[in-house]
């Protein structure tokens, strides 16, 4: 298999991400970073259940809840009144991480980072692009600036550098979206007693909601909160008694010891008009932009990044190239788009100023919660599927042009396009489940308990193929490497097999 040259501009968690899958997958991989070192504050707090699922195959998922807290309780200040809810076990049958998981960004990064360096694959940092040129069958020329400069040739290039991308920029693509009139407050703090850090706060306010995480980068606390537009610029300080206002108003009882770090960020919505101009691709923020409701940022990002590494290392080998890896952006775009929906409106809750929103936010909420909260997460089936939603258990592409259906096997109605759920199965070496089956790197095939082997089909260890012993028939379900189901099958005998496996690179 040819092993295509990627160089990877941004070394956040999107950058780091799709420089592991890329790697994994059997490409040749460069990360620089035009900052001179990895300390940044972290932007997001949340790592969700199919960010998780998506890494498990790289070996980082341990290390990564090593840091994390899976079960956090939350303490909600509704004017005056408080709730305190305990989110553990959201009895979701099919993932191996049926819980929300605070996880700060910096943390992530480290232990992305860290796998990569394991690999040989060390981040170039204090290294930034200068420019590029591009053309649809030549290599992209990349002029490096750092120590020195340099020009070099790589078959892809991918922007994982933000908002602001300069990758976006230098090859022309559009940016279009819109502005939101709040803004974001981001701080780390010491706090002089009256919160206890067993606990989240989240509190209620006539401008918004108010945030407070044990788990501050530079403090024991992180805040994050909204208010109207002040006319301040990205990255601005907030002064301590601005942050006391914000505490006060939410009516947490507690005063601002020291501000170890803050930075204003002003609120955006905007999409790329494309991720892709020839050899060169969009992922992460440098794709999409949206408010941080619900935590999707860093983990649409990632699951960008797992889709499209994958594809860049396979894609010369594919049957047609061309169709590899215009499935990125057919499959990913419209995910950022619908995410772009949702946490509008989520957005628009948590921090409207118009009448019916603050009526919510400020009346309601306090009134109804006391009953409700509790009513809400006793009732799994209702918690289970918000879970799924927010945890991007929901995302599919059933209309991928790297599907193939040829029928469904009874004993796994699985669909394709879908995520492989964590079922239940026994195979030769007794009962396990199916993500535990494919926790590593490459393509997996599902054959069913009578279905004739396809040692011809497979070449070398990036396909694996498991014997289902409990699920009867003689078909089987293909597996890609971002544990998407791309074909099933009543008969593993079809050549759907052969042609799903030359379609996806795989052989």
């Amino acid at each position: 298999m040819t092993r295509p040259r990627v160089l990877v501009v941004g070394a956040g968690p999107t950058g780091l991400a799709l420089a592991l899958q890329a790697h994994a997958s059997g490409a040749a991989v460069r990360v620089i970073d035009r900052r001179p070192d990895a300390a940044r504050p972290s932007r997001a707090m949340m790592m969700h259940a199919r960010t998780l699922e998506v890494l498990r195959p790289l070996g980082v998922v341990e290390s990564l809840l090593e840091y994390a807290d899976r079960a956090p309780t939350v303490q909600l200040h509704l004017r005056g009144r408080i709730v305190r809810v305990k989110i553990a076990d959201l009895a979701v049958p099919d993932t191996a991480y049926p819980h929300l998981t605070l996880l700060p960004q910096a943390r992530a990064e480290s232990v992305l980072a860290a796998a990569l360096v394991s690999r040989g694959v060390p981040v170039e940092r204090g290294v930034e692009l200068a420019g590029l040129t591009s053309a649809p069958r030549d290599a992209v020329r990349a002029q490096l600036r750092g120590a020195g400069s340099t020009t070099a040739a790589y078959d892809y290039l991918v922007g994982c550098d933000g908002a602001d991308s300069t990758v976006r920029q230098a090859v022309d693509i559009g940016w279009t979206g819109g502005d939101y009139d709040r803004e974001v407050v981001q701080a780390d703090i010491e706090l002089d007693g009256g919160v206890g850090t067993d606990t989240a706060h989240v509190a209620t306010t006539r401008s918004g909601l108010v945030f407070l995480f044990p788990h501050g980068d530079q403090a024991t606390w992180r805040l994050l909160a909204t208010r109207a537009v002040s006319g301040g610029l990205a990255g601005d300080t907030i002064s301590p008694s601005d942050v006391q206002e914000m505490l006060d108003a939410a009516g947490l009882g507690t005063r601002v010891g020291r501000v170890a770090w803050s930075e204003l960020v002003p609120m955006r919505h905007r999409l790329a008009d494309r991720y892709r101009n020839n050899r060169v691709f969009l992922a992460g923020d440098a794709a999409h932009v949206h408010s941080p409701a619900g935590g999707q940022g860093m983990n649409t990002g990632i699951q960008d990044a797992i889709n499209l590494g994958w594809k860049l290392a396979r894609a010369a080998n594919a049957a047609d190239p061309e169709t590899l890896l215009d499935s990125y952006e057919l499959e990913r775009r419209p995910v950022a788009r619908t995410t772009t929906a949702w946490t509008n409106l989520v957005f628009w809750a948590e921090s409207g100023l118009d009448p019916p929103a603050s009526l919510v936010r400020t009346v309601l909420l306090p009134l109804g919660a006391p009953l409700l909260v509790p009513s809400v997460l006793h009732c799994r089936q209702l918690t289970a599927a918000g879970f799924r939603i927010l945890a991007q258990l929901r995302v599919r592409y059933p209309d991928s042009r790297l599907s193939i259906d040829d029928g469904m096997p009874e004993s796994l109605p699985l669909q394709v396009g879908e995520r492989l759920p964590d079922l239940p199965v026994t195979v030769a070496d007794g009962r396990t489940r199916l993500q535990t089956l494919t926790a590593r790197p490459g393509t997996h095939v599902l054959l069913l308990r009578d279905a004739p082997t396809i040692d011809h089909l497979v070449s070398d260890d990036s396909i694996q193929v498991h014997r289902l012993l409990d699920r009867d028939g003689h078909g089987l379900i293909a597996v890609r490497p971002d544990g998407y189901i791309g074909l099933r099958t009543t008969e593993a005998a079809s050549p759907q097999l052969a042609r799903w496996l030359s379609l996806t690179g795989a052989v």
